[in-house]
């Protein structure tokens, strides 16, 4: 592309996002992908390279803190049971419901996610404040069934083969292959998710390979933002 139709593509692209996001140019990436398939090694990655990355699951564990509002219509909806002696949810009764029950797993959703966006937005506007030229990474496992697409500028995907999936989580969960494998089936395909996606990281290849594959695209995105085209 000429050097002044790309200066001429960034400043629309700016005024868009100047446009979605106010007057700041804070740009934001949306991280997703299947259980087990290496979000975190990614937002890792971006983090070192500069972004500042919100953690969707450390967001979803804060709005259900004891005394939360979140965690009474949990406990209002599936019993007293899925607390822990200490008043804390109980992550693995609760999972193990949820996994095996799609109703379940939507009631769950319908009570978190409105809560889960709303706290990633006040985070977004403290940001906003505060680093207002910031790369911002939302790692969301359901940023698309959450319906945060439309807070991001664009949408990382993160995908690893089916058996390398189900052999990641049966060892972090500590579960069989089964259990495994029905946790992998209960979430959106790799493939549905495509569909919302501009940017795909496999990391099926070696660690090196990924993080090749990260600064890449952080550099394009870089080159954007600053109206570059090399």
């Amino acid at each position: 592309m000429p050097r002044q139709k790309c200066r001429e593509g960034a400043l629309i692209f700016a005024l868009i996002v100047n446009n979605n996001y106010g007057v700041s140019s804070l740009y934001i990436i949306g991280l997703t992908g299947g259980i087990g398939t290496g979000k975190s090694t990614v937002a890792a990655m971006l983090q070192e390279l500069g972004a500042l990355v919100i953690d969707a699951d450390q967001v979803a564990r804060k709005v259900v803190e004891p005394g939360s509002v979140g965690l009474q219509e949990i406990v209002n909806h599936f019993g007293p049971e899925v607390l822990l002696a200490d008043g804390s949810l109980n992550r693995k009764a609760l999972g193990a419901e949820i996994f095996k029950d799609a109703a379940k797993r939507e009631l769950l959703n319908s009570i978190t996610h409105p809560m889960i966006k709303a706290e990633i937005a006040d985070e977004l506007d403290e940001i906003r404040k505060n680093t207002p030229e910031a790369v911002v990474v939302i790692e969301a496992p359901l940023l698309i069934e959450a319906g945060m697409v439309s807070m991001v500028d664009e949408v990382w995907l993160v995908t690893v083969s089916t058996q390398v999936q189900i052999e990641r989580v049966m060892a972090r969960d500590q579960i069989d292959y089964n259990a495994a494998l029905m946790r992998v089936n209960s979430q959106m395909s790799a493939q549905e998710r495509m569909a919302y996606s501009q940017v795909v990281i496999s990391t099926d290849p070696g660690l090196e390979e990924v993080r090749q594959q990260v600064a890449g695209e952080w550099q394009r995105v870089k080159n954007l933002l600053e109206g570059s085209c090399v």
